[in-house]
């Protein structure tokens, strides 16, 4: 056997269920795995283009994000205590703002981050996406990214100004078909496309049931922010006359096909009516906490909703996500439960990521024949040893700054926690200029 990369002396998890592989060897050739096992199980005459000996070091599947903006890195440390979304809040950098370099300067920024504490695929979502998404695509990791698809007036929306007009719908959906038509289903799936429909407040019910039947006729799947706030439900019962998920029900979009993100003001029957449907929640705990909420993930999973893990904006370390993720679903039942572990949490965002962007086959586990997306994290650090069960270990105290290289597709995007792609001082230099500049437009 030859392989292009070879990883040994490490600790594995191939996937959620499994017992960790000790003494164990990764072999990847054509940007797949082809070896997965024990060292000692290699084949005797196996040759490596490259080989890395990585001992005191836990490798598991990358993590898919399935719900960030990047951009919005730009209100980092501000917009959080404020109690809402930026797009909602007055007196901040708004979307409709924000210029070409500076989208690129701050997805650029937002994707680093996300990539250096482990995610392998981001599923981002805001403005300028034609050219942030083969920018932060240079970086190495997956990128699924659309604009905001929308028909609202967003200049109007922080001020409490609701105008949905045609044209700007026609705008956004086309302008997300576009971006499909040259970044989705190529054969690195290293890009691709869900429609990002905003929000059922954001778009009229007419629009939504559009991208509907745009999803159906194109096969895209669809992302969407879904009962994220008091404010959104009012506005659909006053406006439709009916809760959100019932709404996304009656347009057809609530579906096995989507990624709702958020899922937090639900009453029982709107709880009943997403596990029928049998959507992906993009479990965003730690966003969700911040603002005071929490999201009933426990009982959306019992209704058979699936869950996944995100870090939506603010910050992208997906370790911590995994702590919170555990944390808010055990505040629920006040107890420790055999069905709400760490490897549960892992599997989220891992397997339950890949299939929620429609690609279970290929990533979210290590296994001969699948991409060879993974991350190495140091275990050799006071705060995770000793590592009686590395897993645990990881997602009780372990931090994105841990992980210390990044493979995508067989390459290796991050060595010791630097960025093998892109200078990344010049990154977070332009994008604290961009936020910058954004902030004195906005004050202005």
């Amino acid at each position: 056997m030859n392989y292009d990369l070879l990883i040994e002396g490490i600790t594995l998890i191939p996937h959620a269920f499994v017992a960790p592989i000790e003494h164990a060897a990764l072999g990847i050739a054509g940007g797949r795995f082809t070896f997965v096992g024990r060292a000692s199980d290699l084949p005797k005459d196996a040759t490596a283009t490259r080989r890395m000996k990585l001992d005191g070091h836990l490798v598991m599947p990358g993590m898919v994000n399935v719900h960030t903006h990047t951009i919005l890195s730009m209100v980092r440390g501000v917009a959080e205590d404020m109690g809402f979304a930026p797009a909602y809040t007055p007196g901040v950098p708004q979307g409709h703002m924000v210029r070409e370099d500076e989208a690129v300067a701050l997805a650029r920024l937002g994707a680093l981050e996300a990539m250096l504490a482990g995610s392998t695929l981001i599923n981002d979502t805001y403005v300028h996406t034609d050219i942030t998404l083969p920018a932060m695509a240079e970086l190495g990791l997956r990128v699924f990214s659309c604009n905001r698809i929308h028909d609202v007036d967003f200049s109007g929306v922080s001020t409490g100004r609701w105008e949905h007009k045609r044209a700007i719908g026609e705008a956004t959906l086309n302008q997300a078909l576009g971006i499909a038509q040259r970044f989705h289903g190529k054969a690195d799936a290293r890009t691709g496309v869900q429609l990002a429909a905003h929000a059922p407040d954001t778009c009229s019910e007419p629009f939504l049931r559009e991208i509907a039947h745009t999803a159906e006729r194109t096969g895209l799947r669809v992302q969407i922010h879904l009962s994220q706030s008091k404010v959104e439900v009012a506005r659909i019962l006053e406006r439709d006359g009916c809760s959100p998920p019932e709404l996304l029900e009656s347009v057809g979009l609530l579906n096995e096909r989507l990624v709702a993100a958020h899922c937090i003001h639900l009453s029982d029957s709107d709880i009943a009516r997403i596990g029928a449907s049998r959507l992906f929640v993009a479990h965003i705990p730690k966003g969700n906490a911040t603002g005071g909420t929490i999201a009933p993930t426990r009982q959306l999973i019992e209704a058979g909703a699936r869950l996944t893990l995100a870090t939506d904006n603010m910050h992208a370390d997906m370790i911590e996500v995994l702590r919170w993720g555990l944390c808010m679903g055990r505040i629920q039942t006040g107890k420790v439960e055999d069905s709400w572990q760490p490897e549960h949490m892992l599997h989220a965002a891992t397997e339950g990521g890949a299939a929620a962007m429609g690609m279970a086959d290929e990533i979210g586990r290590i296994e001969v024949g699948f991409r060879a997306d993974c991350i190495a994290v140091d275990l050799r650090r006071p705060h995770l040893v000793p590592h009686n069960d590395p897993l645990g270990t990881l997602v009780h105290t372990g931090m994105g700054r841990d992980v210390s290289h990044v493979v995508v597709e067989g390459d290796v995007v991050v060595e010791a926690g630097r960025a093998t792609r892109c200078n990344m001082d010049e990154v977070m230099r332009d994008g604290a200029a961009a936020a910058a500049a954004l902030w004195a437009r906005a004050a202005a």
